[in-house]
């Protein structure tokens, strides 16, 4: 059972809105603070802390949601070579997003020797009729091609007439009714063989659901390949380029990286080359295939579900990081899968192969423009070297030990050939566990720079880790917080990020670079739901994290100003919940319940001679019934079949059970603290496919890894499981054996961290305040004298408050205060995030 869960989904949700510029505050019905708490924040300003790197927020693209087709990468027209299969989607065809127009002639994708080239293998086949004209319309992506009045859009098609004789080609831009959008164009294709054909269109009209047609006449037959339309006005205004509102929402969060292409699309599929008609469709991601002229780059069957056509290649991938003024960070298989797959590659071929790949890659992005590979960059328009300096092998690889072993073999052969060259690691799928443990200790055993971590837990987490990295290895790897979200879009997603980000700031000497993930996501077709950006096919809008980044990184400073505050009265209290059995894909049975308090009293006893009338089913997953005096989960299948029983207002108490696994994937899960479906604590004995155990807490649906081991379970075998809880204390035996415990940490809703800007001279206090309460609070700059007023910019809300197409609630409000001396006292609105910039005195 994976912490991470890598799922085709359909959003649920879709979250956010609006421009980017800082303008009145729009607060939907927040509640009225019902009083103040009184906290207290000293800055040592005679002190300095930890330098905060350039790169330490920047961003991380994926292509998942459509994040690259039908996203950044500006191409209007959906399957433009007709390469789209069942591979990809069990939905697709060759002539998915295409439809007839015209009459009198017929249409045929072909796979065959008059191919275009061998890695754009089908094109479409038109018999023309002799009498009026006959071609295909494609549809774009979602309601249609996005068409605005009085824009340009370029046109371009590879074409052969099949004949001795040209062919005439009219193209045509309409709507979904056939008015027309532009003038259309008229072309004559050639016969003899394939050429590219051109044009371009301004629009008369705008449109969502725009048409984009091609048609022949004359009789005959007319091949068609790379349909393309591109609008003029990309991104910097590269050809082949980017999605102008999206490159500029993403410019505005002032990344110091660019992490590249993925994630899953990295260490999941084949690691095989390209070969030909037989090649795999579902394939690692491989630089060389995305390179050179996109109608001759390869598609890919894309991990979240679609077709990935590369035309965002590495090339464009190291132009936007140059764009951006970031560094590129680019990520190489390291042929180990992960994201669900989980296998290791023991071809010794295919790793020299793709070692080799990496090291060209360097020279692709560093080399002389006389060099094999500089020179395939120069000829793409970039003569001068792109200047990388870090990259990635693998991605969140659970199979750690094999993992290592090419790591190691890739960084020898990267550092003796471009020793100045940072090899980034990574720690796996999850904030913590056995195979987490065991990633850092490798890291550190062999010297590793810089250890990508990745993690999606619950706000509550985020909310009560805040420090995590205090007690890290000064002398060790830095961390790269490389993914990491708190699993939603709402305003409450983005306070418990904020807050968990003041201690990134605070940790700046050993967490040098973070990036929260996904950027992307089409609100029409998602995989994944907590979201920066959000997009249809004309609009595109910032989610309430969105906003929270932004400001972060614009407001980040030059080093960390050592800083305390005080904490929130009562902000912990002792677990509280009722008792839980539950199963994953697994078949257990359970018996001799026993529930005592601290004080000896019994809460609930249940040998289930009587039935099972105490527990209640939480999930629909499962199939409980009593069998020979024991309450058993019937079913090898379903994700979580939890049943529960006993008061969720318990505190302090034992649970007591006996479990035996019957047959399945798995062991068992004996919960505690339960508050229901999505709130609850569980010991996870057998889990991840009886590979390790583990005390996961839930919250919010979300699941995080409190402490575990490398425990496995037996079928057959009955196990005397005791839990004790005391507060936030808790304390777990197998078979009277401790087997672990844990203190669980408590949220805290108001959290700070000051930094200096060395420019301006600017002392910056960054304060999240995630409770409904204001904060009231003394701050003590520790004599430095400042001036007597001091900008704000604040982001408040309604916790449940999510930005969208139509409303942006979630939107920064700028300020000037007064008052402002040494030490002064300031009221942080409840639900806030507050970025304070007090500027020296003159």
């Amino acid at each position: 059972m994976p912490a991470k869960t890598y799922r085709r989904r359909t959003a649920v949700t879709a979250a956010a809105t609006g421009t980017l510029l800082a303008g009145a505050l729009c607060v939907t019905a927040a509640a009225p603070a019902s009083a103040a708490t009184d906290y207290t924040i000293d800055v040592d300003t005679a002190a300095t802390g930890p330098q905060i790197s350039d790169t330490m927020y920047g961003i991380f693209m994926e292509d998942i949601n459509h994040a690259a087709d039908g996203g950044l990468y500006a191409e209007l027209v959906q399957n433009r070579s007709f390469e789209y299969n069942t591979a990809d989607n069990e939905n697709y065809t060759p002539m998915t997003s295409w439809e007839e127009v015209g009459g009198g002639g017929s249409a045929e994708v072909v796979d065959d020797d008059g191919r275009l080239n061998e890695r754009n293998r089908n094109y479409l086949r038109l018999t023309l009729p002799g009498d009026g004209e006959y071609g295909v319309a494609n549809t774009g992506y979602s309601t249609g091609i996005a068409v605005e009045e009085g824009k340009e859009y370029d046109f371009s098609v590879w074409a052969r007439a099949d004949g001795d004789g040209g062919t005439p080609l009219t193209v045509r831009l309409t709507d979904d009714r056939g008015e027309p959008l532009a003038e259309p164009l008229g072309l004559e294709a050639e016969g003899g063989g394939w050429a590219e054909y051109t044009g371009a269109f301004t629009a008369s009209a705008s449109s969502t659901a725009g048409r984009l047609a091609v048609t022949g006449s004359g009789g005959g037959s007319l091949s068609l390949d790379m349909v393309s339309l591109f609008p003029r006005d990309t991104f910097k205004g590269h050809e082949n380029g980017l999605r102008a509102d999206l490159a500029e929402k993403i410019a505005d969060l002032d990344p110091g990286f660019v992490r590249f292409p993925g994630g899953c699309l990295v260490n999941t599929g084949s690691h095989e080359a390209y070969e030909g008609p037989d090649w795999p469709r579902e394939r690692s991601f491989q630089w060389k295939d995305t390179v050179g002229p996109v109608e001759e780059r390869a598609v890919n069957h894309n991990f979240w579900g679609y077709n990935q056509s590369y035309g965002l290649g590495y090339y464009e991938y190291f132009q936007f990081a140059e764009d951006l003024g970031a560094m590129p960070l680019p990520v190489v298989p390291a042929l180990v899968t992960g994201c669900g797959e989980n296998e290791a590659t023991d071809d010794p071929e295919l790793l020299e192969r793709h070692i080799q790949d990496t090291l060209d890659l360097i020279e692709f992005a560093n080399g002389p423009a006389d060099s094999e590979w500089g020179g395939l960059r120069a000829g793409m328009g970039h003569p001068e070297p792109f200047g990388l300096t870090h990259l990635q092998v693998g991605n969140e690889e659970p199979l750690v030990e094999d993992f290592f072993e090419r790591f190691v073999e890739f960084r020898d052969a990267i550092e003796a050939e471009y020793p100045d060259i940072t090899v980034v690691g990574n720690s796996g799928p999850s904030s913590g566990g056995a195979g987490f443990d065991r990633a850092w200790e490798l890291n550190r055993e062999h010297g590793v720079e810089l250890v990508d971590e990745h993690y999606y837990n619950s706000p509550e987490w985020f909310l009560s880790n805040n420090e995590r990295y205090d007690s890290y290895d000064r002398e060790g790897p830095d961390v790269f917080l490389g993914e990491y979200a708190s699993q939603g879009n709402r305003f409450s997603n983005a306070l418990a990020e904020a807050a968990y980000m003041t201690g990134l700031e605070r940790n700046a000497d050993v967490v040098t670079m973070a990036s929260y993930a996904p950027l992307l996501a089409a609100e029409w077709d998602t995989q994944w739901t907590p979201d920066m950006i959000w997009f249809d096919n004309t609009r595109s809008w910032g989610s309430a994290n969105y906003e929270v980044q932004r400001l972060f990184a614009q407001n980040t400073g030059d080093a960390v100003v050592p800083s305390t505050a005080s904490g929130t009265p009562d902000a912990s209290g002792p677990i509280t919940g009722a008792v839980g059995l539950s199963t994953w894909n697994t078949s257990a049975e359970f018996d001799d319940v026993k529930v005592t308090s601290a004080d000896g009293e019994e809460l609930l006893g249940d040998d289930f001679s009587g039935g099972a009338d105490q527990w209640e089913h939480i999930t629909d997953a499962g199939s409980w019934a009593v069998e020979d005096g024991a309450y058993v989960q019937t079913e090898t299948a379903g994700e979580n079949t939890m049943v529960m029983a006993g008061d969720p207002e318990w505190t302090d108490y034992d649970m007591e059970v006996t479990a035996t696994k019957r047959e399945g994937d798995e062991g068992f899960l004996v919960g505690f603290g339960v508050q229901g479906s999505d709130e609850y604590y569980w010991w996870n004995l057998g889990g991840w496919g009886n590979t390790q155990s583990a005390v996961e807490h839930a919250s919010g649906g979300a699941k995080s890894t409190v402490v575990s081991d490398d425990t496995t379970i037996e079928a057959g075998r009955a196990y005397d499981v005791r839990i004790e809880v005391r507060g936030r204390d808790v304390t777990l035996y197998l078979d009277g054996e401790e087997w672990n415990s844990f203190t669980a940490p408590a949220p805290e809703p108001f959290r700070q961290v000051v930094t200096h800007d060395e420019e301006t001279g600017e002392y910056i206090v960054k304060v999240v305040n995630a409770q409904s309460e204001e904060a009231r609070t003394s701050i003590d700059l520790g004599g430095a004298e400042v001036a007597p007023t001091a900008d704000l910019t604040v982001l408040a809300a309604d916790p449940d408050a999510e930005n969208t197409a139509e409303e942006r609630p979630v939107a920064p409000e700028t300020s000037t205060i007064g008052g402002v001396d040494s030490s002064f006292t300031h009221t942080f609105p409840g639900n806030s995030v507050t970025f304070m910039r007090i500027a020296p005195r003159e």
